[in-house]
């Protein structure tokens, strides 16, 4: 403790250092380490705070680059609440780690129609085509709102093999639905990725 003490006073002095590099790089630092001791605290509110205090907690732990945050984020993907489930997924899409792929994945089929939309949005910050066939399933879902979010994701990750999928929605009755299908047939296979709201 006494260590940390002592790096948090170099960096808090090297934040009037004449060096704007210096500047920058001691508030980027001095921000890493509150973050990596906040986690206790948040690990706390997670535990034992309320409903909205526990979805800030979950928000919370995407600025902490630590290994330590996997496994409370993935804890929080099992709770009966949809809404931290949501932050959960969130969250975890935003630290594109691998293997929390399959974690993503089996909550495009959770009971809470949020959730699936989080997931399928989730999914698009990974480039990996193993995701096309998974997304590919979820366009057959009646939920306009996930049909999106997983055209969005095709659209994203940008892998040809989804194209099959995709054209079959260009006579969708859903006006949205065939909007999207065509803006992502230009993001197949080597296009420039766009959102679909692009």
């Amino acid at each position: 403790m006494v260590m940390l003490e002592r790096r948090r006073q170099v960096l808090q002095e090297a934040l009037r250092d004449k060096d704007e590099e210096v500047r920058v790089a001691a508030a980027e630092a001095l921000e890493r380490l509150e973050a990596v001791q906040s986690l206790d605290d948040i690990l706390q509110v997670l535990r034992a705070g309320n409903r909205g205090q526990q979805v800030r907690a979950i928000f919370a732990l995407e600025k902490i680059h630590s290994p330590k945050v996997f496994p409370p984020l993935l804890a929080a993907l099992r709770v009966a609440d949809a809404d931290l489930r949501c932050a959960a997924i969130q969250v975890l899409g935003e630290k594109r780690h691998i293997k929390v792929l399959e974690f993503l994945v089996r909550h495009l089929k959770d009971p809470h129609p949020a959730v699936r939309v989080h997931a399928a949005t989730a999914l698009g910050n990974f480039c990996d085509r193993r995701l096309v066939p998974c997304l590919s399933t979820a366009l057959a879902d009646e939920d306009e709102e996930l049909v999106v979010a997983a055209l969005e994701s095709l659209a994203r990750i940008g892998f040809a093999e989804a194209e099959g999928a995709v054209l079959r929605l260009a006579d969708d009755s859903r006006t949205r639905v065939r909007c999207t299908a065509m803006k992502v047939l230009g993001c197949l296979g080597g296009a420039a990725p766009v959102t679909a709201e692009g």
